[in-house]
């Protein structure tokens, strides 16, 4: 099975133009499945639809979360189905497993102060202060994914007309709008850059926006120490990640009374669906403020 798991990935990297991190969570899911079958004995890849049920019940056992479980099995599908069509299995066993009920989730995100709280921090006035601001107002601004803000290259950013060029989920590009805050912030790290850019390793074919204090492109795992940097000195006081300042920008575009679809757009979804989360997010925050400021609202 590891060399189908090894084609496998050279597919999702060069065929599918999957992401990193996709095709890093597939590649894990897969792995755990054949130590699965080890464990009964298996190791190849003529297996049945009962063999991938009695996997999942060894994860339910283990209290796996139902959204990670329903990722392996999307992982085991889009496995199977790729020997399918090489021709390498008879079918997919994954296809007859019916992935949980995922629970309901609504996604963390600011209230207005809060989030003027966090872009009011003292940012210190040096290159990686001036990077970290810019940083935190264009997550807030455009409401990109963090995979997409440290994939911005220097080019991607149009200052005349207020728009950015993103590389999305399956390497897909849009543009988006950045606010004015935003683009200010990115000028004066930019003033900066050039400080850090001194250091800066790799050979690069397209420069990266936001590099690191040694001269590296910034990674997801870097942008998260930042936010959490300045939420601790900002006085929120729950654990806020870089993702909860795109569900921010989501929730409070459909506040100020944004087209479903239009937010839709802006940040990259396929489908609705994914995009109405934020309408619940969005009536519930209504509930709360009409609880607090209706004098009928409690009776009164």
């Amino acid at each position: 099975m590891e060399k189908a798991i090894r084609d496998f990935e050279n597919h999702m990297e060069f065929v599918r133009n999957l992401s990193p991190h996709t095709r890093r969570n597939y590649s894990a899911d897969l792995r755990q499945f054949r130590e699965f079958l080890k464990s009964t004995g298996k190791d190849g890849i003529d297996i049945d639809h009962m063999v991938i049920r009695a996997f999942l019940g060894s994860l339910y056992r283990r209290k796996v979360k139902k959204i990670t479980i329903s990722r392996k099995i999307a992982a085991l599908r889009a496995f199977f189905k790729y020997l399918l069509r090489e021709g390498r299995v008879k079918n997919n066993p994954a296809e007859m497993v019916q992935a949980p009920q995922a629970d309901k989730y609504l996604p963390a995100f600011l209230p207005v102060d809060e989030m003027f709280s966090l872009l009011g921090v003292k940012f210190k006035p040096d290159a990686l202060g001036l990077r970290d601001r810019a940083v935190i107002e264009l997550l807030y601004s455009s409401g990109i994914r963090v995979s997409e803000l440290t994939g911005l290259n220097m080019d991607d950013i149009d200052f005349m007309r207020y728009l950015m060029k993103v590389r999305g989920k399956g390497r897909k590009e849009r543009i988006v709008p950045v606010g004015d805050p935003a683009l200010v912030a990115v000028k004066d790290y930019l003033e900066r850059r050039g400080e850090l850019a001194k250091k800066e390793v790799g050979n690069y074919t397209e420069k990266p926006l936001f590099i690191s204090r040694i001269g590296t492109r910034l990674t997801p795992r870097s942008v998260g120490r930042i936010v959490d940097k300045y939420v601790g000195m900002s006085g929120i006081n729950r654990k806020i990640g870089p993702h909860a300042l795109r569900h921010t920008f989501a929730t409070h575009l459909m506040d100020a009374g944004a087209d479903l679809r239009v937010i839709q757009e802006l940040l990259g979804h396929e489908s609705l669906s994914t995009t109405q989360k934020y309408t619940s997010v969005s009536v519930n925050r209504l509930m709360e403020v009409y609880d607090n400021a209706h004098p009928k609202a409690r009776g009164g």
